[in-house]
């Protein structure tokens, strides 16, 4: 877990990750001031530290002299070991209603400078896209560029977010593109995807995965990741029924080849009160891999890197060793030739595996028997204060609640309860399915079947015991594990910024294009 922090309010923005010799590198906005793209690395994709900022906002004059909008960090195809940085630059004297995307550029990753040339910055071409402030919504949208080289034909694309300029005036985002003809020239295309539905598409990523082209972005309308597909680079692009790829809360998801893997990275926003005011505050959850199923589908694993962190391997009883939490005088507990029976025909009851654990990634497999409800609880006290994961396994839904009592209870307000996010999974109506919970730090995961379904950060309960609810229903689980997990470490905050490898000569810049020493 990663997030920003300072005096007041300080928050991350939009993230870029990149894996280069056994390190990840996180490039992020500084909100509210946007001010400048900082810099942190970690060994394990979990961990994080801050180093050397990459990029401040230009000097007084300068097109980007406002404020700094959405990087992305790649190899520069023309220099091994250099890399280029495309990155959004808001103006003052246009008051910030005309966004471009210039270009810096390090041969270190560490230290980067801006390239100043008759090539950069870039704006939107006007054939195909909005153009001029004086255009639609009086307020140029090209931002939050991702260069994508081609493994198939070689081609070298320029995505953003933009909007064409023909069409309904909410309706007109897409994904633009921009051809690299030659070393840092671009020329304009159509709209590599032009949804016909929303205002914006925003931070858009390309990649190939298992003989198929993706295409994500953000949309601000629901506030969820959504993708595409093609067979083609250049489309048409397709979705399926669902292509909704986090649930709400996640926002802003950039893809970070690790090998032959594909990681995700978002930020989560969550709602807080500060001095009575209900604020957002977004942190960066754990990534999680991106594969295909069986149907061509794009899905969502659980990040391997779990494994690194198990500390202890919990003992499970069999049935005797589970405690009721409500002492419910209709339930009961059986050991059965399947596992154990977790059986309550009227009425409510929690079945608590031993111990109290603070971060651990629990696995089991659920059956159920009867119409009834089942689901776990998750960091529960001796009251039931806690997490209430509902499992509803016929419609294939998942919903995590944060349900107790009320620290200053008044009249009928004794008690919270949060919906804090819901999910939906393709269900199995005959069973089993197949169960793990990572409950790491303020982070919560919820996979189904091998697929993430939910992820979110939230702090209420820290710490509590873990196990499984049944209300009119009979619930078999088996092969249950629970696993203590290394928690969280706090960034490092203080001590020398430059921490993550030898510092370099600062950089003179590609040969051929002149930089802002």
């Amino acid at each position: 877990m990663y997030a920003s922090h300072g005096f007041l309010r300080s928050d991350i923005g939009d993230v870029d990750v990149l894996y280069h010799d056994g390190q990840f590198h996180l490039f992020h906005l500084v909100l509210p001031n946007h001010d400048f793209i900082a810099h942190a690395v970690s060994d394990d994709g979990l961990n994080w530290r801050r180093v050397k900022n990459a990029l401040f906002v230009g000097d007084p004059g300068s097109w980007d002299d406002d404020m700094l909008w959405t990087m992305h960090v790649s190899p520069d195809p023309e220099h091994q070991g250099a890399w280029r940085m495309f990155y959004t630059g808001l103006s003052r004297g246009e008051y910030g209603r005309v966004q471009r995307v210039g270009m810096a550029w390090s041969n270190d990753l560490m230290h980067w400078q801006r390239i100043d040339s008759g090539l950069y910055p870039l704006e939107v071409g006007k054939k195909h896209y909005e153009h001029s402030a004086d255009e639609g919504r009086k307020w140029v949208s090209f931002r939050d560029p991702f260069f994508y080289r081609d493994p198939e034909s070689g081609a070298r694309l320029l995505l953003a977010s933009a909007r064409v300029n023909r069409g309904p005036l909410i309706r007109r985002g897409c994904v633009s593109v921009a051809r690299e003809v030659e070393p840092n020239r671009f020329e304009f295309e159509e709209a590599l995807h032009h949804p016909g539905l929303y205002d914006d598409v925003e931070v858009p990523n390309l990649f190939r995965l298992d003989g198929r082209y993706f295409l994500l972005g953000s949309i601000r309308e629901d506030t969820k990741v959504h993708y595409w597909y093609s067979d083609e680079v250049m489309g048409p692009y397709e979705n399926f029924f669902d292509n909704v790829l986090l649930p709400r809360g996640n926002y802003a998801a950039r893809i970070c080849r690790r090998g032959d893997e594909v990681l995700l990275f978002n930020f989560f926003a969550r709602q807080e009160q500060h001095y009575g005011r209900e604020i957002t505050k977004k942190l960066l959850p754990p990534p999680k891999l991106l594969v295909t199923d069986e149907t061509g589908r794009l899905r969502m694993k659980s990040f391997g890197g779990y494994d690194d962190l198990v500390t202890e391997h919990c003992a499970v009883p069999l049935a005797r060793g589970m405690d009721r939490l409500f002492n419910n005088p209709h339930a009961t507990t059986s050991d059965c030739e399947q596992g154990v029976s977790l059986t309550c025909p009227s009425g409510y009851e929690a079945y608590l595996l031993p111990g109290e654990h603070r971060s651990v990634r629990l696995r089991a497999q659920l059956d159920l028997k009867g119409s009834g409800k089942c689901g776990l609880v998750l960091r529960v006290n001796e009251e039931g204060d806690g997490y209430y994961l509902s499992l509803d396994l016929i419609k294939g839904v998942a919903q995590l609640r944060a349900w107790g009592a009320n620290s200053l209870p008044e009249l009928e307000f004794a008690f919270n309860y949060q919906q804090l996010q819901a999910g939906y999974f393709v269900s199995q109506h005959a069973g089993p399915w197949d169960l793990e919970v990572v409950a790491h730090g303020m982070y919560l995961e919820v996979s189904i079947n091998g697929f993430v379904t939910l992820s979110l950060v939230d702090d209420a309960y820290g710490e509590g015991r873990f196990g499984f609810y049944t209300e009119s229903a009979t619930l078999t689980v088996r092969d249950v594990s629970i696993e203590n997990l290394e928690p969280p470490k706090q960034e490092e905050a203080g001590g020398p910024i430059y921490t993550s490898m030898v510092a370099q000569p600062v950089p003179e810049g590609p040969p051929g294009l002149p930089f802002n020493g």
